[in-house]
């Protein structure tokens, strides 16, 4: 099945290709194919395996000097065995999109419509800026499902960029949200980003309808579950010798919505530096904060983490990292170590983790979290 839809694309992009007469044309294509096996020791034991292949064409036209007309067409078929003690557990599988765009560029212009990925922000780990994307900085894929939606960016000469969104047709939970997006009304929002000495900062916006029906389902009186959400944020990083960083954004609740407070806050401040020691000895440090200001009959919520990443080259193709995070609220450690070994197209990381059982940061690629609990973890790579 993934074949013949790849080879249809194919043909049709080649014909394609083939009918820009006196340019410049060519078509690109990559296989990412991955497969995993992990333990996890919970009491019964719970084991995992499981394989994702991610094939990708990139067709691309360039027309003069500066101006060019490029695509993006992958899927991500994935599928997994869960066994508990000695027996088998669940099953899944699914084949869906992956990214699906079109894109018309110059040298300060781009135009990009589809099925996308769109993340920014200056924070490395976690990102207040989360706003479209769930990428886990542990996942060596950094997997993440893309958004419906137009894209347009224009970079001037003196390094001031302006970015201009407008999604559609999403009906998955995002990023830091609860609820997904009403699906056939627009979502739309932009991004100011300014160089400054030494560094940059940036404004950004985005405003959306929300969808809480499954939220306010049983509660007959309530007859309107669609509510505008708004958020604003502002970020920058410096290079000082040591990397700098902070991400603020601010959501606006709609004053109807009695299950969300009126405002929610989240910050980031962090800073990376790579000490001489060996190969170089790198560490990344964030503190996040998440806070709500409730009206009354509402729960107050807050939430503080701490964060480090230690990362260090053994050689130019072995690298091992780890990362700890805690949360003051429950007293909460996360913890991660990866050895990651690189060969040409194949990459083997070996990963051992020891988080809570219920984790309340980072859902997980597919909603499955892979490092929930105590466990080990093995996977392997091949890039084609």
């Amino acid at each position: 099945m993934i074949r013949r839809f790849i080879y249809i694309i194919s043909t049709i992009l080649l014909i394609g290709l083939q009918s820009v007469k006196g340019q410049k044309a060519g078509i690109d294509f990559q296989n990412q194919i991955s497969g995993w096996a992990g333990c996890n020791f919970s009491d019964p034991l719970r084991y995992q395996t499981g394989a994702r292949y991610i094939p990708t064409l990139s067709p691309w036209w360039k027309f003069g000097k500066n101006s060019k007309l490029d695509a993006e067409i992958s899927v991500n078929t994935y599928g997994n065995l869960l066994f508990t003690g000695s027996g088998f557990d669940t099953a899944y599988y699914d084949f869906k999109p992956y990214r699906l765009w079109l894109r018309y560029s110059t040298s300060n212009f781009e135009l990009r419509a589809g099925l996308q990925k769109i993340n920014f922000g200056s924070a490395s780990i976690l990102r207040p800026l989360m706003w479209f994307d769930k990428i886990d900085y542990r996942d060596p894929l950094q997997i993440t499902e893309g958004v419906y939606g137009l894209l347009g960016r224009y970079y001037f000469s003196n390094n001031i960029n302006i970015w201009l969104w407008t999604l559609y047709g999403n009906d998955k939970v995002k990023g830091w949200e609860y609820v997904p997006s009403v699906k056939n009304i627009p979502e739309y929002g932009g991004r100011f980003q300014l160089p400054v000495p030494r560094g940059e900062i940036a404004l950004s916006y985005n405003h959306r309808k929300a969808d809480y029906s499954e939220l306010y389902a049983g509660l007959p009186l309530i007859t309107e579950t669609r509510f505008n959400e708004d958020r604003m944020a502002l970020d920058g990083k410096w290079d000082l010798g040591i990397g700098l960083w902070f991400e603020y954004s601010r959501n606006l609740n709609d004053k109807d919505n009695h299950l969300m407070s009126r405002w929610e806050t989240y910050y980031n401040i962090g800073l990376d530096y790579t000490f001489s020691l060996g190969n170089g000895l790198n560490l990344i440090s964030e503190f996040l904060h998440y806070g709500n200001n409730p009206d009354q009959g509402q729960e107050k919520i807050k939430n503080n983490y701490s964060i480090m990443a230690l990362s260090y080259p053994l050689s130019l193709s072995h690298n091992i990292s780890a990362i700890v995070y805690y949360n003051y609220e429950v007293k909460e450690w996360y913890s991660y170590l990866n050895l990651q070994l690189k060969y040409d197209y194949i990459s083997l990381y070996f990963m051992a983790f020891w988080n809570p059982d219920i984790p309340i940061i980072y859902g997980g690629p597919d909603d499955n979290n892979l490092f929930a609990g105590k466990g080990i973890q093995i996977m392997l790579v091949l890039d084609i």
